[in-house]
């Protein structure tokens, strides 16, 4: 008995990848994966993005937009140091992107109109506020989705240990929304240690998610797993079981996949966390020419509840958690990220995107550390034309609000969509982002 999604097959017989292959060419299998509207506009800046989403929404002061000369019970303990742009400062817990800070475009005036995480995470991927009464709307990765069409590696995946969550939501525009799950994100887990996995595949006595790293070892299982698959019982599979398994059956997506390939050294320099391996894992599918990359920071928001995975939502221990865990993570890992895409010239046809959900209480509450704060935040932005080395908006001297253009979600993903060549009529066409302000400044 081997299972693959939802679907169980009993097996006396094997059945080679030619068999598998032929079965859903009888379908054909081509049409079951394939999506309406799919032509894929060449014309845009870039053929990729990367989406770091840091989901719990660290502290802008802390990090990128510090004040000091704000009060104490604002600005908070750290202190600030120069970074490679001359009068610009970050505070000492990034030290490797301030010595960076010319590789990328920081915005500090972005903002949002939510204040808890699931319905901010959705006003951050779709443009869209949860509750409003209306049809979920698709996320960026899944319009880029729609309009890029499908391949042999899934044109939105999404890197991580689950869909963003806080403890009893999830974020509920992660995906395709009322478009269906054809749509959804291809989710693929990254250990510390490189370890792939990838949900979708529940085969039991035959892959198992050890063997992605040998394709000599995935070619024998393909080979040997038991069954007598036939085009009605490959029809009752769900969509993503049909997408992990053409993924396996394509020699190029199986290698994209495998961290291994990738000199020790490397790996060292993005770190030893699933943040860090997800970003290396994230520039193979750049390379593979994945149309959207979605890196979570974690699954979960919470920075410190048991069960956990610690996302940035620091309302205790901010300034312990930051200094000691977050940030150290967070400036290698980026860092190593940005310098290997521009050292491979990904950049210029690549656009990444990192930011989180809202910023933090720039006054610091009475279990001294900061709460959520919708009002300002920041973003970072590099690659597919972007003008890097240059800040672009600012706050006030306590960080509460811009003072400048305040860039909104929705001009977030227009911006992005039109990075792809998913410009106003096609998103017209699409029936997306009717509004929407393009963040002019970055180009």
């Amino acid at each position: 008995m081997f299972s693959f999604g939802k679907f169980k097959s009993s097996s006396c017989s094997g059945v080679s990848r030619r068999a598998f292959v032929q079965a859903g060419a009888a379908l054909p299998l081509a049409a079951h994966l394939a999506m309406p509207e799919s032509a894929y506009a060449a014309s845009g800046r870039a053929k990729s993005i990367v989406f770091v989403w840091l989901w719990g929404a660290p502290s802008h002061l802390d990090t990128f937009d510090p004040k000091p000369e704000a009060p104490q019970n604002y600005r908070g303990p750290f202190t600030t140091i120069p970074t490679a742009l001359p009068g610009v400062r970050f505070t000492e817990l990034v030290p490797k992107l301030a010595s960076r800070a010319d590789k990328f475009a920081l915005i500090r005036s972005n903002i949002t109109h939510d204040g808890g995480h699931p319905g901010a995470g959705t006003y951050g991927f779709t443009g869209y506020r949860e509750g409003r009464g209306i049809e979920i709307q698709p996320s960026w990765g899944s319009i880029v989705a729609r309009h890029h069409g499908p391949s042999a590696l899934p044109p939105y995946m999404m890197l991580g240990n689950g869909i963003p969550r806080d403890v009893v939501k999830l974020i509920d525009g992660y995906g395709g929304g009322d478009w269906g799950q054809a749509y959804d994100p291809f989710i693929v887990k990254c250990s510390e240690l490189g370890e792939i996995d990838i949900p979708a595949l529940k085969l039991v006595d035959g892959i198992t998610q050890n063997r992605l790293a040998s394709r000599q070892s995935l070619q024998s299982q393909l080979d040997n797993i038991q069954s007598s698959v036939t085009a009605d019982e490959f029809d009752k599979w769900d969509y993503k079981s049909k997408q992990a398994f053409t993924l396996l059956t394509s020699r190029n997506a199986v290698r994209a996949l495998d961290l291994t390939e990738e000199s020790v050294e490397l790996r060292q320099d993005y770190g030893q966390s699933s943040f860090g391996q997800s970003l290396l894992l994230a520039r193979r599918l750049v390379e593979a020419r994945v149309p959207f990359i979605n890196v979570n920071w974690s699954e979960y928001v919470e920075a410190y509840t048991p069960n956990t995975d610690f996302g940035w939502d620091t309302h205790i221990r901010n300034f312990d958690l930051l200094p000691s865990r977050h940030c150290p993570i967070f400036d290698r890992a980026f860092s190593a990220f940005l310098d290997d895409m521009f050292d491979r010239g990904l950049m210029d046809d690549t656009l990444v995107v990192c930011m989180g959900e809202f910023g933090r209480t720039p006054r610091i509450n009475k279990r001294a550390s900061r709460d959520h704060w919708p009002g300002c935040y920041f973003s970072l932005w590099s690659g597919a034309g972007v003008k890097t080395g240059q800040v672009i908006g600012a706050s006030d001297p306590k960080a509460e609000k811009p003072i400048t253009r305040p860039i909104e979600p929705t001009g977030v993903g227009v911006t992005m969509m039109d990075c792809m060549g998913i410009d106003s009529v096609a998103r017209a066409e699409l029936n997306v982002l009717p509004d929407g302000e393009f963040i002019h400044e970055l180009f």
